[in-house]
């Protein structure tokens, strides 16, 4: 690592200028502080979160219709452990459960097919969160509930694919980024053809990168070597696990069952083709059609800056509630919620890496 480091060192003075690099995954976030990577890469070099954390873009009427869900009579709703403290309109699903819901966590859609299976006298929803790196599980169980003719199962999509929502990045006038370092987990399964993009179009370079200390520094190297060579690609760090097309067959899965659609990303707000939707001849698994829940509209906390640091506009030491109103224990925006949440990773390692 101390040779990948002199390089980015000689890299930095031969570019002679601060750059703005973002990783757009939240295991990214939390990765790069865990190494320390701020405290020794050259300090022109400054490192932005994206809006990589399927937690923190789950907008506030995905919550309150999931909750909405779960209030209906004869409804089970599940959903994975990280969603359970995400701020709604009024409050999350941890609280619905407390007011007596049937709320559910589970590690896999398939426990939820499985449970449903065995519990027929009631309906389970699962609520499908999280990027093109668990819609391929979604789609699967949903194959599985189509071969045993389950019809007491259902899902709620609130699903977001992040090409889409780079590209809104790059077309936002305030977001002014050099470089990005790429999803490793959402990569392997859609490869590196969906990101071409940001080179053809918008000329700036990529790399996908891992997750330890060795491949971020790696993938920073090979985004300043773009940089210094005057040229934008995207490039594979990670390529012990990451091909350039991705999982073809995991990909064709989620195409058989779902559509791309308009999606409302906390914060950020309403991305065309950003989000996954069930095609017609599935709505017997969409949950939103089969009970048509009444959901009021919910504006976003007014004092938090959770979509500006999704974009990269800000950093959470920016916030005014940050650490003070928002901690957490108590938060008010997403971003404070999830491990991978670039307030939470701030709050926990923040004190440590200045």
């Amino acid at each position: 690592m101390r040779i990948v480091l002199d390089e980015i060192k000689k890299l930095m003075q031969q570019i002679g200028r601060p750059l703005k690099l973002m990783e757009v995954c939240g295991t990214h976030t939390v990765a790069i502080f865990r190494h320390g990577i701020r405290d020794v890469i050259p300090k022109e070099i400054s490192l932005l979160s994206g809006p990589g954390c399927p937690v923190c873009v789950t907008s506030i009427k995905d919550v309150d219709s999931a909750i909405a869900l779960a209030k209906m009579d004869g409804v089970v709703l599940v959903t994975f452990g990280d969603m359970m403290r995400v701020p709604g309109g009024t409050q999350s699903l941890d609280d619905a459960r407390a007011e007596g819901a049937d709320i559910r966590i589970a590690y896999s859609p398939m426990d939820v097919l499985k449970l449903a299976c065995q519990e027929r006298s009631r309906h389970f929803v699962f609520f499908a969160t999280g990027f093109e790196t668990t819609s391929p599980l979604i789609a699967a169980t949903l194959a599985e509930a189509e071969k045993i003719g389950c019809e007491i199962f259902s899902i709620y999509s609130a699903h977001k694919l992040v090409p889409p929502a780079l590209k809104a990045l790059l077309d936002s006038p305030d977001v002014m980024v050099d470089g990005f370092i790429l999803p490793g987990h959402v990569s392997t399964i859609i490869g590196k053809k969906p990101y071409e993009f940001i080179s053809t179009l918008y000329k700036k370079p990529a790399v996908i990168t891992g997750f330890s200390a060795e491949d971020i520094l790696t993938g920073i190297y090979m985004l300043l070597k773009q940089i210094g060579d005057k040229r934008a690609d995207v490039e594979i760090q990670y390529t012990t696990v990451v091909k350039e097309n991705g999982n073809p067959r995991a990909v064709a899965l989620i195409e058989k069952y779902f559509e791309p659609s308009d999606a409302y990303w906390r914060g950020i707000g309403t991305i065309p083709g950003s989000g996954l939707k069930l095609r017609d001849e599935f709505t017997l698994f969409d949950a939103m059609e089969r009970f048509k829940p009444d959901v009021p509209e919910c504006p976003e906390p007014s004092a938090c800056s959770c979509g500006d640091v999704l974009r990269g506009v800000k950093i959470p030491l920016d916030c005014p509630l940050f650490a003070t109103v928002c901690t957490p224990e108590s938060p008010v925006g997403a971003c404070m919620v999830s491990t991978e949440g670039s307030c939470a990773a701030y709050y926990k390692y923040g004190a440590h890496h200045g």
